[in-house]
């Protein structure tokens, strides 16, 4: 039986209230048609990634709109070039990147990264990495995956990874490989498993793009 979209408001709000990194207080929820609209404030760039990922681990959520605004306390303002200082450090650091192989740019908190990786899982852990700094308003990945394998390849090691994964959806999920561009087509049952193949997609070696055009069913 599929939720009513009050049901669906109070199944957001309860897991926005259970998850520790967000203020829930500062979010309005609002539901139409199982398609969810945030809005109100919050702390950090990394408070709002939080806030949408909880909700779209709410079964019944067919679309998230978010409209939340990053009020930065005045104790996490931080200049830009500490910022920038911080992200190249923390870069440095990551033991799965390559030395030297991302530029970072900050203007008014934004962090923009450039510069070529082997893997598009590399771009992921680069991006992850500086999403979390002090200060950070957003992150933008301008990072080029240079793929040096076969489309055969990428198209079995995502159907084999869907299958390990997403064993209940994998039949449903169609993966169709141009070069290193993947498009994922089909049902899947839930976020959670629309998530799942996704991250089969970004991690196989040698994809460089992953369009979704998955459709969530819950019946």
């Amino acid at each position: 039986m599929m939720k009513t979209d009050m049901q669906v408001q109070e199944d957001v709000i309860a897991e926005l209230k259970w998850e520790p990194s967000v203020n829930s207080a500062q979010i309005g929820v609002e539901v139409k048609d199982g398609v969810v609209t945030l809005a109100g404030h919050v702390d950090s760039y990394a408070e709002k990634r939080d806030a949408e990922r909880a909700t779209q681990r709410v079964s019944g959520v067919k679309a998230l709109a978010v409209e939340l605004d990053i009020n930065l306390p005045g104790g996490s303002l931080r200049h830009d070039v500490d910022i920038a200082r911080s992200a190249e450090n923390v870069l440095q650091w990551t033991t799965y990147l390559p030395r030297d192989c991302i530029k970072v740019m900050v203007e008014n908190g934004w962090i923009t990264l450039s510069g070529e990786v082997g893997l598009e899982y590399q771009k992921t852990v680069a991006a992850d990495a500086v999403r979390y700094l002090l200060g950070v308003t957003g992150v933008t990945a301008d990072i080029v995956v240079k793929p040096s394998v076969s489309a055969a390849t990428i198209k079995a090691d995502i159907q084999a990874s869907l299958r390990r994964r997403a064993k209940a959806d994998a039949e449903d999920i169609l993966v169709d490989v141009d070069g290193s561009d993947v498009t994922l087509t089909g049902l899947v049952h839930s976020w959670a498993e629309r998530e799942l193949a996704n991250h089969s997609a970004w991690g196989t070696p040698g994809v460089r793009n992953v369009v979704d055009r998955l459709v969530v069913s819950y019946q």
